[in-house]
């Protein structure tokens, strides 16, 4: 039982990378949108290369999306207009008009035969004009219905008759009408009770638009089973290229039913499993460093796993808008916590992921490569806001310029060229400049640092490295110096300069508790070492290591950082303090005597124990020469490989040759001696 739980706990990292292994390949199935994989790919204005195509089965063709749009706007140019009549108004209008006609020629001289025979008329002109309703103004609209009594009859534009019009048919009706007195006030009349009858009725007209759009037919005939659709070696036209698409989405659709549904799932299950698998080999082949540490591979994932979410959602809701996901931050991401190549091969798997479910997946991955590749080798320095502006506006001009090649070849000419697409890739050059903040956050929830992170604890007017100067001065200025060999010595072997940096500036903030007990720092002959047992000393000695980790966990410097001040000693031994307890007990436990270690496991990490023990070291020379100084890095250099501290870091033996050079001319620089001038 206890020795299956030891192995257990030995083998959980690997338990680990299973479990986020099959974790990622059951989340990225679940996000692909539910549809078949069309086995043919195919592009408007390129010879179709496979076999003479016949239809499977009968299919309809689907109208294009702007023949659609064409039909609705049509639809929308010939909107019929429904107008409601209110018979109340006309049958008021008439009774007015009756009673105050009647009150007008009661004090004349007209017989009631005359009376009679005018109010008929007046009645008639109003009949004659309320047949069509009366309208409050002139109507635009070219088809109109009037609905009187839940009945609608067509009117047409000559049978409108409006307020102005209405008045002026009064005054043509009587035109004929003598004595004119009584033309003037019957017209009058007439005038003053014509009121308008007809309002608009948006409702009834807003359902008739609507069931008009409902009723718009989304196909074109059908595709018998049977019939060829394209030949061999044939040009994809227009038309051909609408049967194919039609063809595609029947395909698709019909394919994710039945027992289909799960050799489906199978199939994208396997597909993405063989890229997660590229990924771990990769990683345990090429980078054995990120593969071991579990948080840099779920870091991996998770980003992974981010893109493709964003990009499938974007994909079920809206495939035009594919662009606007700003994928080259994957990249630029990876390359500013990681390096380059590992930035540019998870981008490339990520493509070929997203490959099963985007429209014109080649030139979508092709399009998405080359900006990937821009991406990896514009990005540099990020913490200069500059560079991240000046890649970005890189990456969207390439988008740009692809995006046009391809329109280009599918259409032959610059015609129904997408304005609209350009915005796109604009607004994923935006998007894409929300990298920094990204960062920032991933920074804070894996614990990560990047070189922004870097930079700003880099400024010696932090409150730590204030402390440091204030407290223990000389350690202060020994770090300043061992940054600067350890900057070279990377620079020249193609390591972290900047991480190097950081760590050499910190490794020794542990000084800072007993400053005085560090030779740089005391500036009298008096050494308190001078009273104690060399044990002791050397436990002082020693324990600036632990301190020192302490002081940084407290200031919250990052783990990478911390892993300087662990290693910069290794396992070596605190050999002045040894030989002195030696020539008081010649038998002597060199464990006491030794820094807990560990040894360096990266490049970064020892070169700062070269450069910490050359500088330290050199600081004994007395009228150094050149041959002196040859002789002194090769000695401290050599001792420390003897001494095995080095078999864990990732460093050649060319390399180390590299670094020596470097320390060697930087050495010479410093104590090179000057010509004395005569008096």
């Amino acid at each position: 039982m206890g020795k299956s739980r030891d192995n257990f706990y030995k083998k959980q990292s690997l338990i680990y990378k299973y479990f986020l292994y099959f974790i990622a390949i059951a989340l990225t199935v679940f996000f692909f949108p539910r549809g078949g994989k069309f086995k043919y790919d195919f592009q408007k204005g390129r010879p179709w290369q496979y076999e003479n195509l016949y239809a499977p089965f009968d299919f309809s063709i689907n109208k294009t999306a702007e023949d659609i749009s064409n039909e609705k706007q049509a639809i929308l140019n010939a909107k019929v207009a429904y107008y409601e009549a209110d018979n109340k108004i006309y049958t008021d209008a008439v009774s007015a008009f009756q009673k105050d006609l009647r009150q007008s020629f009661d004090n004349t001289d007209l017989s009631a035969g005359q009376q009679r025979t005018l109010l008929e008329r007046g009645r008639k002109i109003l009949d004659s004009i309320y047949a069509n309703g009366v309208f409050e103004s002139n109507i635009s609209e070219r088809q109109i219905y009037l609905v009187v009594d839940n009945e609608a009859r067509n009117l047409f534009q000559a049978d409108i008759i409006d307020n102005t019009k209405a008045r002026n048919l009064v005054d043509k009706r009587l035109n004929n009408l003598r004595p004119t007195e009584v033309k003037t006030v019957l017209a009058n009349i007439l005038k003053r009770h014509i009121t308008p009858n007809v309002r608009y009725d948006e409702e009834l007209s807003e359902k008739s638009l609507e069931r008009e759009l409902s009723e718009i037919s989304f196909t074109r005939g059908t595709i018998l089973e049977g019939k060829l659709i394209i030949a061999k070696g044939e040009v994809v036209e227009s038309d051909d290229f609408n049967i194919l698409n039609s063809l595609k989405e029947e395909y698709e659709s019909e394919l994710w039913k039945g027992n289909n549904y799960y050799f489906i799932l199978i199939g994208y299950t396997i597909l993405v499993a063989l890229v997660f698998v590229m990924l771990f080999l990769f990683l345990k082949k090429y980078r054995p460093e990120i593969y071991s540490n579990n948080n840099k591979v779920t870091f991996i994932f998770v980003n992974i796993l981010l893109m493709v979410f964003i990009t499938t959602l974007v994909v079920k809701n809206n495939e035009n808008y594919v662009y606007v996901v700003p994928l080259c931050i994957l990249p630029l991401i990876l390359k500013n916590f990681f390096d380059a190549r590992l930035g540019l091969f998870v981008h490339v798997l990520t493509i070929l992921i997203l490959g099963f479910v985007v429209p014109n997946s080649f030139e979508y991955i092709f399009l998405q490569i080359i900006a990937g590749i821009v991406t990896i080798l514009t990005v540099s320095e990020l913490y200069k806001r500059a560079n991240l502006f000046i890649s970005v506006g890189q990456i969207t001009l390439i988008y740009i310029l692809g995006y046009f090649a391809f329109h280009v070849i599918h259409e032959g000419n610059l015609e129904n060229i997408e304005l609209l697409t350009f915005g796109i890739f604009l607004l994923n050059g935006m998007i894409t400049l929300f990298a920094q903040p990204l960062i920032y956050l991933y920074e804070k929830i894996f614990g990560l640092v990047s070189d922004v992170s870097l930079l700003e604890l880099s400024d010696t007017n932090s409150k730590l490295l204030k402390d440091l100067a204030n407290k223990a001065p000389g350690t202060f200025h020994h770090s300043l110096q061992v940054a600067n060999l350890a900057e070279a010595a990377a620079n020249e072997i193609g390591a972290n300069s900047m991480l190097v940096r950081v760590g050499a500036l910190y490794h020794d903030i542990g000084k800072m508790n007993n400053p005085t007990f560090f030779t740089e720092n005391q500036i009298t002959n008096v050494n308190p070492h001078d009273d104690l047992p060399p044990k002791e000393s050397a436990k002082i000695i020693i324990d600036h290591v632990i301190e020192g980790i302490e002081i940084a966990k407290k200031n919250n410097l990052p783990d990478r950082v911390i892993d300087f001040l662990r290693t910069h000693h290794g396992t070596s031994l605190v050999y002045y303090f040894y030989k002195k307890q030696q020539e008081l007990e010649p038998t002597v436990d060199d464990a006491q005597f030794r820094y807990p270690g560990p040894t360096p496991f990266s490049k970064e990490t020892a070169i700062l124990m070269m450069a910490d023990a050359i500088e330290a070291a050199s600081k004994s020379l007395k009228s150094p020469t050149y041959n002196m100084l040859n002789d002194f890095v090769e000695k401290i250099i050599t001792g420390q490989m003897k001494a095995n501290q080095f078999l864990n870091a990732n460093i050649t033996f060319k390399e180390i040759e590299m670094i020596k050079k470097v320390l060697k001319q930087k050495l010479t620089n410093i104590y090179h001696l000057r010509v004395e001038y005569p008096e």
